[in-house]
C-alpha cells in the first residue's frame, strides 16, 4: 500500500462502507475503547477527589492537571505525528495512559492517597493524550476511502461512549470501588494500544528530513494559515469556546438541575447524547456540494442548548432542544472533520489538526473560569442567554466568510 493508495480522491461512483475496510474497523474498535475510557474517566476522578476529603477545590486542581498538558502540548504532538507516523504516537500514547491509570488504581486501594498524587498521574495522562489527539485526523483517510461515512461512525461511537461512560463508571463505584473503575480504564487503554498495533504495517508518508522542532511548527502553521477556510473557522470558534461552549456546561446543567432535578438533568442530558448520534447517522446519509455551509446551518441548532435553560422552558420543551442541539453539534463534526481530512495534505495533516485541536481548546477553560463570577454578577439566567446570542452571531459570521461558503467537497490540488 503506498500514499496514493491511502489519498482520498474524488470517485465516479459510490464508494465502499468504511466497516469493508480491516484497518478502519480495527481503528474503530481502538477509539470505541479509548472514548470510553474518556467517559469514565470525569465521574472515576470526581469520586476519587472528593472520597480522599480534598473537596470541589480538589476536583478543578485534578482536572486543571489533566487539561493543562494537552493544550501546552498539543502543538508538538501533532509535529511527533508526522515525525514518527500517527500510529507510533498513538499506539505509545494509550501505553503511557494505561500505566498511569494503573498506577493510580494501585494508589486508591490505600487511605493515603495525596492530591499532588493525583495531579501528577493526570498530568502524565493529559501529556499523553496530547500525543494521542493529532493523529486521529491523518488516521481517518489511511484507513477509509469514504472518509465522511468514517467520521459519521466515529461520532455515533463518541456519543455512546460518551453516554455509557459515566454510566459504567458509576456502577464501578458503587458496587466495587473507585480503584476497580481505574482497572477498567487502564484495561480499555491497553485494549486501544492491542488494536492499534497491527495498523503500523499501513504505508505512512513520513517527515524524514532533519529540521528542530520549531521548524516543523513553523511549516504546519504555514500550511494552517495558507488556508482561510480553515483559521477563518478557528478563530471563531475559539470565540464560540469562550463564551458559548465555556458558560453553557456549568451554569447549564446548574439551572437545569435546579429546574428539573437531578434524573430530570439526567434524561436531558441523554436526550442530547441520542441527538448526538441522530446527527452522526445524518452524517452518513446526507454529502451536501457546501459541507461548512450545511455544518454550520446544523450547528444553529445548539444555538438551544443554552436557551433552554436560560428561560426556564419545561422539562419535554428542553429534552427536545437538546436532541437538536446534540444532533446539530454531532452533524457540523462530521462534516469539518471530513473537511479537514479532504482537504489536508497527509504529511502535514497530524501538524494542521494539532492546530485545529489547540485553537478550539484553549479558551474553553478560560469560559468556564469567568462563568462563575459573571453569573454571580449578572445571573446565570442572563449569561446563558448571552452565550445563546453569541451562538447565531458567530454561526451568522462564519457563514459570512466567502472561502467557508466555497468549500466544495473535492480535495484540493495539490494534495501532499
Amino acid at each position: 500500500m503506498t500514499i496514493d493508495d491511502l489519498t482520498v480522491r474524488p470517485a465516479p461512483g459510490p464508494l465502499p462502507s468504511p466497516w469493508r475496510s480491516g484497518p478502519f474497523r480495527l481503528f474503530f474498535t481502538a477509539r470505541s475503547a479509548s472514548m470510553l475510557a474518556d467517559g469514565m474517566l470525569m465521574v472515576s476522578l470526581t469520586t476519587a477527589v472528593l472520597g480522599a476529603g480534598y473537596g470541589v477545590g480538589g476536583v478543578g486542581y485534578a482536572l486543571a492537571a489533566w487539561m493543562t498538558p494537552i493544550a501546552l502540548l498539543v502543538l508538538f504532538g501533532g509535529v511527533l505525528a508526522d515525525r514518527f507516523t500517527p500510529q507510533v504516537m498513538m499506539v505509545a500514547a494509550d501505553l503511557v495512559r494505561m500505566l498511569a491509570m494503573i498506577v493510580l488504581a494501585v494508589l486508591l486501594t490505600g487511605d493515603g492517597v495525596r492530591l499532588w498524587q493525583i495531579m501528577a498521574l493526570m498530568a502524565v495522562s493529559g501529556a499523553a493524550t496530547a500525543m494521542f489527539q493529532p493523529g486521529l485526523a491523518s488516521m481517518v483517510p489511511q484507513v477509509a476511502e469514504d472518509i465522511q461515512r468514517a467520521n459519521a461512525l466515529l461520532r455515533i461511537s463518541e456519543a455512546m461512549s460518551a453516554l455509557a461512560g459515566p454510566g459504567l463508571a458509576g456502577l464501578l463505584v458503587a458496587h466495587w470501588h473507585v480503584s476497580g473503575s481505574y482497572v477498567v480504564i487502564a484495561a480499555a487503554y491497553g485494549i486501544s494500544a492491542l488494536v492499534l498495533t497491527p495498523l503500523r504495517r499501513i504505508t505512512t508518508r513520513r517527515d524524514e528530513g532533519d529540521d528542530p522542532m520549531w521548524q516543523r511548527l513553523a511549516t504546519g502553521w504555514q500550511e494552517f494559515r495558507a488556508r482561510s477556510w480553515l483559521w477563518g473557522v478557528i478563530v471563531i470558534w475559539s470565540v464560540f469556546g469562550l463564551f458559548v461552549f465555556g458558560p453553557a456546561l456549568p451554569l447549564g446543567a446548574g439551572l437545569l438541575t435546579e429546574q428539573h432535578g437531578a434524573g430530570g438533568f439526567g434524561w436531558i442530558a441523554s436526550a442530547d447524547g441520542a441527538g448526538t448520534i441522530v446527527g452522526g447517522l445524518l452524517g452518513m446519509r446526507v454529502r451536501p456540494r457546501r459541507p461548512l455551509v450545511a455544518g454550520a446551518c446544523a450547528m444553529f441548532c445548539f444555538a438551544l442548548n443554552p436557551l433552554a435553560p436560560a428561560l426556564g422552558w419545561s422539562f419535554t420543551t428542553t429534552a427536545l432542544t437538546g436532541a437538536l442541539a446534540g444532533c446539530g453539534f454531532a452533524f457540523w463534526g462530521v462534516m469539518w472533520a471530513t473537511s479537514v481530512q479532504s482537504h489536508i495534505p497527509l504529511a502535514v495533516l497530524s501538524r494542521v489538526s494539532a492546530y485545529d485541536v489547540a485553537g478550539s481548546i484553549m479558551v474553553i477553560p478560560l469560559g468556564r473560569a469567568l462563568a462563575g463570577p459573571a453569573a454571580e454578577a449578572f445571573g446565570a439566567d442572563r449569561v446563558l442567554l448571552f452565550s445563546s446570542g453569541m451562538a447565531l452571531v458567530c454561526l451568522a459570521g462564519m457563514l459570512c466568510v466567502p472561502a467557508v461558503r466555497g468549500l466544495g467537497r473535492g480535495p484540493e490540488a495539490a494534495d501532499g
